[in-house]
């Protein structure tokens, strides 16, 4: 599964089609992220990480580093130079900032939980 999202997403960035419907040979770089990924993934048991607790901790960075995200995407949002017609309404802005808010004391709560339990 996470090697397919991984496929879609590096085949989109690169402006290229790919899907699982696509011959492998029109479709080499969809089918070499699957396969890199694959890799990867069963690489990290090799060499002793539980895969487990390494898509745990995953999931915990991109739940941190979501905050910092959101807090960008709302400043472009409401730029009317960098949207054009497409920026957010007064409502999008207040509702954006506060899932920006539970998103940053929902990461600062679960860091200063595992802090405390460390210690």
């Amino acid at each position: 599964m996470l090697a397919g999202s991984a496929a879609y997403a590096v085949t989109e960035m690169a402006g290229l089609a790919g899907s699982l419907d696509a011959k492998p040979l029109s479709a080499r770089l969809f089918y070499g992220t699957i396969a890199a990924t694959t890799l990867a993934g069963a690489s990290l048991n090799a060499v002793g990480i539980d895969p487990a607790r390494a898509l745990y901790w995953a999931a915990v960075v991109n739940g941190v580093l979501a905050a910092p995200l959101m807090i960008v995407m709302m400043l472009i949002a409401r730029n009317r130079r960098a949207m054009g017609r497409l920026t957010i309404s007064r409502a999008q802005h207040w509702a954006g900032w506060a899932a920006t808010a539970v998103m940053t004391g929902a990461s600062l709560l679960f860091l200063g939980f595992t802090v405390a339990q460390a210690s």
